[in-house]
């Protein structure tokens, strides 16, 4: 084979692994976003509803402080069995390719090559461990009113994807 063609099929594997390495710790990254959203309903409507809404998500009321009208919310997030089967599984391949590359580069180690496979499952467990966390949503609720209609302006400090199924699920807009 061409003495090129494996340092720079090495080369490319090792980027692999990089972007993978840093796919796999963005799994766990904490997306905690502020959002500013609004509502047709006055708050005395709205607030049962909003803590219905995070009761039947699994979140309970941790915290309330009527002298700013906010309410904190606690829930534990579980990992999820399908990411961390997927990233095991993308862990699998990308060594294996670097396992090949080394057994062609290097052919009185290949078989030792092969035995970096076994950091494979370290990836699932390194997302296991970090994903499951306990969650908290600042939810403050304020009346605001414009020429003669009432509405509410609601403020949510939570996960982004916790913002959008409660954007969804109550009609809500952004400001």
């Amino acid at each position: 084979m061409d003495s090129a063609i494996l340092p720079s099929t090495l080369m490319l594997t090792i980027l692999l692994l990089v972007g993978q390495f840093f796919f796999i710790r963005a799994s766990t990254k904490d997306r905690t976003e502020t959002a500013q959203l609004t509502s047709k309903q006055l708050e005395a409507i709205l607030l049962p509803q909003l803590k219905e809404y995070f009761q039947a998500r699994s979140y309970r009321v941790a915290a309330v402080d009527p002298g700013q009208n906010q309410v904190t919310f606690e829930g534990f997030v579980r990992p999820s069995l399908f990411l961390a089967v997927f990233l095991t599984l993308l862990s699998t391949v990308g060594t294996l390719c670097l396992a090949l590359v080394l057994s062609q580069l290097f052919p009185n180690i290949g078989a030792l090559s092969l035995g970096l496979l076994l950091l494979a499952p370290l990836s699932g467990l390194f997302y296991w461990r970090k994903a499951g966390r306990l969650e908290k949503v600042l939810l403050r609720v304020e009346p605001t009113s414009s020429n003669e209609t009432f509405s509410s302006r609601i403020t949510v400090v939570a996960h982004r994807d916790e913002i959008i199924q409660l954007r969804e699920a109550l009609q809500l807009e952004d400001i």
